[in-house]
Formats: C-alpha cells, structure tokens, sequence
C-alpha cells in the first residue's frame, strides 16, 4: 500500500463507500507480514514510495513462490532479482500473471503504474556484452520505479573511439549508471566527459586477478574523475534504484 492507496482508502471511509470492517482488514498486514520464514515490510511504500525487492538468491523456489503469492496484486509490481528459472515456474504456478526476465535474472509481477512515466535523462552505459545481466537489472529496476532508461551497450576503454561517438548522447544525460568489469577505467572516462552524475556498478566480469569483480570495485573507488559514486559488485538493482531516485526528483 503507498501513500495515494491509503489516502483513497481513508477517504472511502470518511464519505462512507468503503466500510470501516473493510478498510482495517486492508490494513491488517501494516506494518508487516508475518510469513515465518519472511515478514513482508507491506508497509515500506508508505516510508519510501517504493515497495519491498526481494533477493532471490539464497532462498528456496517454495518460499519465492510463496513471498511473491503474499505481496502480489497490492497495486504495485513485485520484483524478485538473483532469480532462476525454477523459481520463476513455481512463482508463476501460484500467480500466473508472473514474467520472467531471463537476461536480469528477475521474475516481475506487473503491478500499478507508479506516478507519471518519465523520459528522464538516465543512461545505461557497459563496457562489454557480458556485462548485460548486471546492466539489465539496473534498466529493469528503474523501468518499474517510473523511468526510462536509454542503453548505450559495449563500449568499453579497449576501443575508446565507440564511447566517443556516442558523446552527444553522453552529455544529454541526466544520470549515467557506468556497468564494467576488469579493471573497470570506463566510469573515470564517462565521468570525465560529463556534468551528470555517474554511478558505477563494477561487474565480476575478468580473468583471475580481477578476483570476482573486486579489481572492478577497487579501481572505480579509486576514481580520479569526480562525480562517481560506486555501488557493490554485480548491483545493478541498486544502481538502477538510486538512478531512478534522482531521475524522479523535480529539475
């Protein structure tokens, strides 16, 4: 339940159209959901303006399925990241209005649109093909939080001559979230070249010594360009939330 859901149920109830029994059974999940092996924070829409993620890594098919059935057709999308195709069947047996997103990796249940659809200036931008799930999650999450983000795939620091034909695209951009794997120079170079914000998602994208992705996030740290701001290796949920955050903010 957001904000505007509880101000249409509140007011049901103040000119009589909703029935007081009906409006505390509406709320009788708030704050959470007690699923025992999960308490569902039904109640983070009305703090944040933005419903519960869930992480499907980690957890069995039976509990996605079964978190996915609890926090379903509340008006607004579920989203499961890190999920795999057997959860996504056993999510979609118990609400068949489920989507999987293959390359994301996440398993999405269309939900209420949020307030107003925005062409708002966010790029997406990686530095190779095998970047794509990390940059996919990102695009994913923004898409369902009100944005549309634009993709600028494969131009990484190994062929700089593809990123700067693309600099006009660059400098429109309000937010570039910069995805990249080895050693990860591409968010110094885009930070370099513009005036938006850039968030940096390190990928574990490389050989041995970029050591799952921590090359990656040490070398982004280690920016010299200013403007970067790193989120943890291979987040690209996170990333695409706090790119949808700014991009939603008034100019």
């Amino acid at each position: 339940m957001d904000a505007a859901a509880l101000r249409r149920l509140l007011a049901g109830v103040r000119d009589g159209s909703i029935a007081v029994a009906d409006a505390a059974a509406a709320l009788a999940d708030l704050p959470y959901q007690d699923l025992d092996y999960a308490r569902l924070d039904h109640h983070r829409p009305l703090r944040t303006g933005w419903p519960e993620v869930v992480l499907g890594a980690g957890k069995t098919t039976a509990q996605v399925s079964g978190i996915v059935a609890a926090m379903a057709g509340r008006g607004h999308p579920v989203l499961v990241t890190r999920a795999t195709p057997e959860m996504y069947a056993a999510a979609a047996a118990a609400v068949p209005a489920a989507e999987y997103h293959e390359l994301a990796r996440c398993i999405v249940v269309p939900g209420g649109e949020p307030e107003g659809r925005h062409d708002n200036g966010l790029l997406i931008v990686t530095g190779g093909t095998a970047d794509l799930p990390v940059a996919e999650e990102a695009a994913l999450t923004a898409e369902l939080m009100g944005c549309r983000p634009e993709r600028l795939n494969d131009v990484g620091v190994a062929g700089l001559h593809r990123l700067l034909a693309q600099r006009e695209r660059l400098l429109q951009a309000r937010v570039i979230v910069v995805v990249a794997g080895m050693e990860a120079a591409l968010a110094s170079v885009v930070s370099g070249l513009v005036s938006a914000p850039v968030i940096a998602v390190p990928t574990s994208v490389g050989y041995g010594a970029s050591f799952g992705g921590l090359a990656a996030l040490l070398g982004m740290l280690n920016s010299c360009a200013p403007g970067v701001g790193v989120v943890n290796i291979d987040n690209g949920f996170g990333a695409g939330y706090l790119a949808a955050q700014i991009c939603r903010m008034p100019r």
